[in-house]
C-alpha cells in the first residue's frame, strides 16, 4: 500500500506525508519538473518527476498505480481513470471518488468548463483552510485503518 500524491499544486502534501509515517507507508508524489525542490524529504518518500505537459503526471500516476494504492488529487479526470484500479481516490477536501460520484463531478467540470468558453463566470474553489487539512487527514486516516484490517 502507497499514497500516491497528484503533487502539482497539492496542499496535503506534508499531511499526507505525516499520516504515512504514522502507519508506515511510502509515499509517491508525481510532479512536474517545473515543481522541482531541493526540500529534504523522509526516506520512504519518492519522487517521480515528469516532463512538462499539461497530462504527463496523469499519464505516469496511471501506469504506475496499483490496486493497494491510494491516489490523492484534484483532477477529476485522472480519478475517473484511476478508479478501477486503486484502491481509493481522495480529493484534497476527503471526498472519496467513487464509481456512484464521478460522472456528476465530471458533468459538473464539463458544464463549468463550457461556461468559462462562453464567458460567464463561475465560482473557483474555496480557499483551503485547516479545517480542510484535517478533515482530509481524518478521511485518510480511516481508509487506511479500514484497509489495514
Amino acid at each position: 500500500m502507497r499514497l500516491i500524491i497528484d503533487g502539482d499544486g497539492s496542499p496535503v502534501k506534508d499531511t499526507t506525508i505525516a499520516v504515512a509515517e504514522k502507519y508506515g507507508l511510502s509515499v509517491v508524489i508525481v510532479t512536474s519538473i517545473d515543481h522541482y525542490s531541493k526540500k529534504e524529504y523522509p526516506d520512504f518518500v519518492e519522487f517521480i518527476y515528469v516532463d512538462r505537459g499539461a497530462d504527463s503526471a496523469d499519464f505516469k500516476i496511471v501506469s504506475v498505480i496499483q490496486p493497494n494504492d491510494f491516489l490523492i488529487t484534484q483532477d477529476y479526470g485522472l480519478a475517473s481513470l484511476t478508479l478501477a484500479k486503486a484502491a481509493h481516490v481522495l480529493h484534497q477536501s476527503g471526498l472519496e471518488y467513487t464509481q456512484m460520484n464521478i460522472d456528476a463531478l465530471l458533468t459538473q467540470r464539463f458544464i463549468g468548463s463550457k461556461m468559462r468558453q462562453a464567458k460567464q463566470r463561475t465560482k473557483g474553489p474555496k480557499p483551503f483552510t485547516n479545517e480542510d487539512r484535517e478533515h482530509f487527514r481524518s478521511v485518510l486516516e480511516s481508509l487506511i485503518q479500514q484497509s489495514l484490517l
